[in-house]
């Protein structure tokens, strides 16, 4: 077997494990009471759902980005669904209800959110040359490595809650440990990633239009409650690296659209932090929104 080989199977069950951590961790009865306030969840997904792609399209029609670039900001926009959506959103302000319901919410739709993205980008821009992957199978392959765990983990947190209790911390650890090794494995293992890494003033700035409209979105459609904005803000920024990285090996390797959502990936958070120290002494007020709560 393969370097490559082993690769993506340690990516397949990163994934899983990572998903299969947030179905145990996180409340399912905060699941429920999203879905109970049907104007706020119908919000949280267009600012994380709709309008990243949206801004996304903007950037490849006004941004001259190579290639590869392109299709990895393609990529992400079609990866919603964070794994660390909850931590990050805990430690910037963030209401841990609203997170973990909007987590779980995003991970079950992945399923259908990830292949109607990529169909929708390559409609668009007719990327099929250069994403060699069918959506098809993006949609059977999220449904084993996301949706699939996720339900397993919430049936035994349901279920069986001493087990779920005894299981959840060390699971959460775990993953979290092998996800900061996947990073790293990507940049070390693959010899082409490491010197693609400066990817140039211009996808960097694409990158920086994407991550920063998507917390400007996110924050105007979390309606006037601060901790909801800045959760659905943080959401809104935060795309599932693992299953990026995941979409980008189902058709083999490209590793040429690596360096894009590995930058993006350093730099999302360094965003969403500095987002969260300007919205921290406003926190009491309420800012200007969209739409109704």
């Amino acid at each position: 077997m393969s370097v490559l080989s082993v690769l993506v199977l340690y990516i397949e069950f990163t994934v899983f494990l990572l998903m299969f951590s947030n179905g145990i961790n996180l409340p399912a009865d905060q699941l429920y009471t999203l879905w109970h306030r049907p104007s706020l969840l119908i919000r949280s997904l267009i600012a994380v759902v709709v309008l990243v792609p949206v801004v996304v399209i903007l950037v490849l029609i006004v941004f001259d980005l190579p290639a590869k670039v392109s299709l990895g900001l393609v990529v992400l926009a079609a990866a919603p669904g964070s794994p660390l959506i909850t931590q990050h959103s805990k430690t910037r302000g963030g209401s841990l209800t609203l997170s973990a319901g909007l987590q779980l919410t995003l991970v079950l739709l992945a399923v259908l959110i990830t292949p109607l993205t990529l169909e929708l980008f390559d409609y668009i821009f007719d990327f099929k040359k250069g994403l060699v992957v069918s959506h098809l199978k993006v949609a059977k392959q999220v449904a084993t490595v996301s949706l699939l765990p996720v339900s397993i983990g919430l049936l035994i947190q349901i279920f069986l809650p001493k087990l779920a209790k005894m299981i959840g911390k060390p699971l959460k650890v775990l993953a979290s440990v092998l996800f900061i090794i996947l990073i790293l494995a990507v940049i070390l293992i693959l010899p082409t990633v490491w010197p693609t890494l400066r990817i140039g003033v211009m996808p960097i700035a694409a990158i920086v239009t994407m991550a920063v409209s998507a917390l400007v979105f996110g924050h105007l459609l979390g309606g006037p409650i601060s901790q909801e904005r800045a959760s659905v803000a943080i959401a809104s920024i935060s795309r599932n690296i693992g299953l990026s990285f995941f979409i980008v090996v189902i058709g083999g390797i490209q590793a040429e659209l690596l360096p894009t959502i590995i930058v993006y990936a350093f730099l999302g958070p360094l965003i969403s932090i500095g987002y969260a120290i300007l919205i921290k002494p406003r926190n009491a007020r309420t800012l200007p929104y969209l739409l109704g709560r």
